[in-house]
């Protein structure tokens, strides 16, 4: 495969900073790309992705497919020769084991509002 087949992708995460870039083919999936964006995350990021479906990477605005390839997901503009594709990357990390809600103990007794409205 020659080096002139390969696009270059690097990964903006949502505090500013890049990782990457990497190369990859263009019949690599996005499902690919997100598996080794969470090998490759910052260690040192407060929000780290446990999982690739924690993960939903942009690209021209609109959100990437897991079955799509990266040529497919290359807006027009890009097809610069050795130009590097920015890809924006949202966490949306996965739900926990759901907590028992807390009752709230005045659930019997109304709500006092602390605020009043006078009409004159």
């Amino acid at each position: 495969m020659p080096g002139e087949d390969l696009v270059e992708l690097k990964f903006r995460l949502y505090d500013g900073s890049d990782v990457g870039p990497f190369q990859y083919s263009p019949t690599a999936t996005v499902a690919m790309l997100k598996e080794r964006l969470v090998s490759e995350w910052p260690k040192d990021k407060k929000i780290v992705p446990k999982a690739a479906s924690d993960i939903k990477l942009i690209n021209a605005g609109k959100i990437l497919e897991n079955g799509k390839t990266v040529a497919q997901c290359k807006a027009p503009f890009d097809d610069l020769p050795k130009s590097v594709i920015t890809m924006h990357v949202v966490v949306q990390l996965s739900p926990t084991k759901a907590r028992p809600e807390k009752k709230i103990e005045d659930e019997e007794s109304p709500q006092r509002s602390l605020c009043s409205c006078t009409i004159m």
